[in-house]
């Protein structure tokens, strides 16, 4: 009998552990989240001041539209995710939270525009392909010294816009010299969201 209440004491006591370092590991994972999500919300917050700078539009020719400057968000948050891509970082949770992030901007900026529910989920997974399509392009050209950069900048910024070939080589210079100063700032305080861009130029291409 002794040694029965001892064993149940035991495995009690085994349980209330077991529980309290399920408990200890949920709320590390919460803060953890926290953090992520933080930092996230910090590198969007640049990335979108960043991309709404006058010069790009005024100077550099990229449409004053919505569709512009989506693609001037989308092109902001690709450099941070190729910065955070050298780390191995791009898909980890602070990569996936400001993936997630600007979606949500997105779907929020369509339904105050008075897109439809249905209209807005297509219209986001598109976006969402179209967004893909850009990384990919975009870490093409920057590997490449030959002109795929140029040729993505121009589709992907430009439409049906012509810019012309100073304000494409401008901007193209931009996202190179964007992403070098990038790779220039340490990992783990980007990851806290603290992220600094290279101003674009100011005076007309």
């Amino acid at each position: 009998q002794v040694r029965r209440d001892r064993g149940q004491r035991r495995s009690q006591s085994d349980r209330r552990a077991g529980r309290s370092r399920e408990k200890t590991m949920k709320i590390k994972s919460l803060f953890k989240e926290a953090k992520s999500a933080r930092g996230a919300r910090l590198l969007y917050r640049a990335a979108v001041e960043q991309a709404r700078r006058p010069a790009f539009y005024a100077l550099h020719g990229v449409p004053d539209t919505i569709d512009g400057r989506f693609d001037m968000i989308a092109l902001h948050v690709f450099l941070i995710l190729h910065r955070l891509k050298r780390d191995g970082q791009a898909r980890g949770p602070v990569g996936q939270a400001l993936f997630d992030l600007m979606f949500a901007d997105m779907d929020g900026s369509l339904r105050e525009m008075g897109v439809g529910d249905l209209s807005v989920g297509r219209k986001i997974k598109q976006m969402a392909t179209g967004f893909y399509g850009r990384v990919a392009a975009y870490e093409t050209g920057l590997a490449s010294q030959g002109g795929e950069l140029e040729q993505a900048l121009r589709r992907n910024l430009y439409g049906t816009v012509a810019p012309a070939p100073a304000q494409l080589a401008a901007l193209e210079s931009y996202v190179r010299r964007q992403a070098a100063f990038l790779a220039g700032q340490p990992g783990d305080a980007l990851l806290r969201g603290e992220v600094a861009f290279a101003l674009p130029e100011e005076k007309p291409a």
